[in-house]
């Protein structure tokens, strides 16, 4: 795993996007790079650690190279990337090392088959980092958050599902809207089951049928209608993602 001013001039181009065949090759030559191979990208939201730019393979023998991109509109802060040329147990594993490592917040991309491609993987990868939660240190890949990455990609879109949605939630009191939207998680979390969920919260079942009944009219949605319960599920992943409590206006 290599960083340092040398890379950082040879990734950026790639990281880029749109670099001509002439300026892969040469980065390819100067990184000691395959042109094809199994490449994922890595972008972080704060510092790598130390460890995570040893020298060396690691221990599922992917390679990682280290620099710098600018992020796209929209995107939070992007300290440092990676590329990597990814071992047999793929970006689960790069997603896992960097986890045992205390790296994060950070979003990882799906497999692309190039080194011309590592710059449309910098760019999913960056949208998987806005899908983690304000404050968190999750490292997490682009294909485990697909709704939640389309929310984040058209963020007027979000918030207008927000006000639409859950418009009357969040006129309540904060201590009670938190209330409902806990329940709401639980149950889905217990894969729709009001008894299991009711264990979880330490509670009686009636009282979580209570309240997802009073949240069903609240949004005016039935969360035993399919594609009502979409729109709630995703009204969800939109108020996870907000940096603070929103208020009736919208996303915070």
């Amino acid at each position: 795993m290599r960083r340092g001013t040398r890379y950082g001039a040879l990734l950026g181009p790639l990281l880029a996007g749109g670099a001509t065949p002439a300026l892969v090759a040469r980065a390819a030559r100067g990184l000691g790079l395959p042109e094809r191979g199994r490449y994922a990208v890595v972008v972080l939201g704060m510092a790598a650690p130390d460890a995570a730019v040893a020298e060396g393979p690691d221990a599922d023998g992917a390679r990682w190279w280290w620099g710098t991109a600018e992020g796209s509109p929209g995107e939070v802060e992007v300290r440092e990337v990676a590329v990597v040329l990814l071992g047999p147990a793929g970006p689960a594993r790069a997603a896992a090392r960097l986890r045992e490592l205390g790296a994060g917040p950070g979003g990882v991309s799906p497999v692309v088959g190039s080194l011309a491609e590592v710059g449309a993987a910098r760019r999913l990868a960056g949208t998987a980092l806005l899908t983690c939660e304000p404050g968190s240190r999750e490292i997490v890949r682009l294909d485990e958050r697909l709704p939640a990455a389309l929310l984040v990609s058209r963020p007027e879109l979000s918030t207008r599902l927000l006000a639409e949605v859950f418009g009357p939630l969040l006129t309540l009191v904060p201590a009670e809207r938190s209330l409902l939207v806990e329940t709401l998680e639980t149950w889905l979390e217990c894969g729709g089951s009001v008894g299991r969920a009711a264990a979880r919260l330490g509670c009686h079942r009636n009282t979580v049928f209570n309240r997802l009944r009073r949240l069903e009219r609240l949004t005016a949605r039935s969360l035993s209608r399919p594609r009502e319960l979409v729109d709630l599920v995703l009204a969800l992943d939109v108020l996870r993602l907000s940096s603070a409590p929103p208020g009736p206006g919208g996303v915070g």
